[in-house]
């Protein structure tokens, strides 16, 4: 038995992923993905790796060039590196702190984009699993998919605990928006610290102290309330919990729930930890 047969799922999770430019590693779902459990639409403006995302993708993978944002017209500041590539333009106050990152932060080009809003997207008419790496454009993006934010189980963005571009929303802006939404943290991902200047540790100008820069910060529907989240919900829930973030704890709570509902088999909480000890 499968987590997906114990939850009777009748279809695979939707994953959207804002900002897929594949130069931080493996995506959360990649295992998912690799076991045919989720669909993935991705959004990636830059060419150069819009194009190495459609070389390399899978049939349950879609890809579109759209920036994702409010619907204006915006400039997208292209920088040497394109990590940093960014509708905020970066801050010279925080490169002079990490000056490490002003080779990479240099801005090479100016471009202007159109913009568009996920809650007028055909394509995507809803999604399970929403991740996000926009330099900055998170909230934007979060408010332009404020209808289909509303079917979503789990989030995953990068949020700054210092900004490093102007006028960039912050960790508190983010998260009080998504727990208006209805929506609590779970979990790091990732999180990174970074070393002020002028200090230089061991000869190593990455060698962090104590000073944190960003997070890649995971948030799930708030199961502190279960009745204001759907089966589907719960389901795609367990799903991504288990096979994306290793978090069993959760996933077991999505079964028992499911399972005292009369969604899913009785004694499901039983499999499923008989399927975590197999």
């Amino acid at each position: 038995m499968t987590l997906q047969s114990l939850l009777q799922l009748d279809q695979l999770t939707q994953v959207v992923d804002i900002g897929a430019n594949p130069i931080d590693g493996d995506p959360p779902y990649k295992r998912m993905l690799q076991a045919g459990l989720c669909k993935v639409s991705g959004f990636e403006p830059q060419q150069e790796a819009l194009q190495k995302l459609n070389e390399s993708k899978s049939h349950l993978e879609q890809y579109f060039p759209y920036a994702v944002g409010d619907g204006t017209r915006q400039t997208l500041y292209q920088c040497a590196y394109s990590g940093w590539t960014s509708f905020y333009k970066p801050d010279p106050l925080a490169l002079e702190v990490f000056p490490g990152f002003k080779a990479n932060a240099h801005i090479t080009k100016e471009i202007q984009v159109e913009t568009k809003p996920l809650d007028e997207m055909e394509e995507i008419p809803h999604f399970d699993f929403l991740k996000m790496d926009v330099q900055g454009s998170e909230l934007s993006c979060l408010k332009s998919g404020i209808k289909k934010l509303q079917q979503c189980s789990f989030v995953q963005l990068e949020v700054s605990f210092v900004t490093l571009y102007e006028h960039q929303p912050g960790l508190g802006e983010l998260d009080s928006f998504l727990r208006e939404q209805g929506f609590v943290p779970h979990c790091f991902a990732a999180l990174k610290q970074w070393p002020i200047s002028p200090l230089v540790v061991n000869n190593n100008p990455t060698q962090p102290l104590n000073q944190l820069l960003e997070a890649d910060m995971v948030y799930v529907r708030d199961f502190f309330k279960p009745d204001t989240i759907s089966d589907q919900q719960f389901k795609h829930m367990a799903m991504v919990a288990h096979h994306c973030y290793q978090s069993f704890d959760l996933a077991a709570r999505a079964v028992e729930i499911l399972s005292r509902r009369g969604a899913i088999v009785q004694g499901a909480l039983q499999k499923y930890i008989s399927l975590l000890s197999a």
